[in-house]
């Protein structure tokens, strides 16, 4: 088997500012921006645990907590919660801050699931996580249990596109 990687070796803190290219006329900065910097920021902690190329696979949540604003500085921390053989979770957490005031909002919540694949573009074999802390170890298990959930979800849409019968309307 092969050796092991701690959480902290891919986490990772990515910051911006946001400008005025990134929001509508009101000032409020678009959702989509938003999310593409969280891919950005999952998409490194995959990297840096797989030391190859990694890529989205899902949004199992995303929860917009607060608004972010023109100027304000976004904070993007992103670390691995779950490893299996060739797929990882990573968790998200965005805080927005008012550079004027110093007030820090919770803006984002959100776990992704990416796969690592080889040259070829098939999944390869990661090193498995060494969860060091209780926080890590509770993250873990949350992880699981939402991978055991997707992973139910992903046979029943299967089976209601084979069989109209396996999918009733309630």
């Amino acid at each position: 088997m092969k050796e092991g990687k701690k959480v902290s070796d891919s986490s990772i803190v990515l910051a911006q500012i946001m400008n005025p290219q990134d929001a509508n006329p009101a000032g409020n900065v678009h959702g989509g921006v938003i999310m593409k910097l969280i891919d950005t920021a999952a998409g490194a902690v995959a990297m840096r645990h797989s030391r190859g190329n990694a890529v989205t696979a899902s949004i199992d949540r995303l929860d917009f907590h607060n608004p972010v604003f023109i100027g304000d500085y976004v904070t993007f921390q992103a670390s691995l919660n779950m490893v299996s053989r060739s797929s990882m979770e990573i968790g998200i957490r965005v805080v927005s801050e008012n550079l004027f005031t110093g007030e820090k909002r919770h803006t984002v919540s959100a776990y992704m699931t990416f796969v690592a694949l080889d040259n070829h573009g098939k999944p390869v074999e990661l090193q498995p996580l060494i969860l060091e802390t209780e926080e890590e170890k509770r993250r873990n298990r949350e992880a699981m249990a939402r991978r055991k959930t997707r992973l139910a979800e992903k046979t029943k849409e299967k089976n209601c596109q084979q069989e109209e019968a396996a999918c009733p309307v309630e």
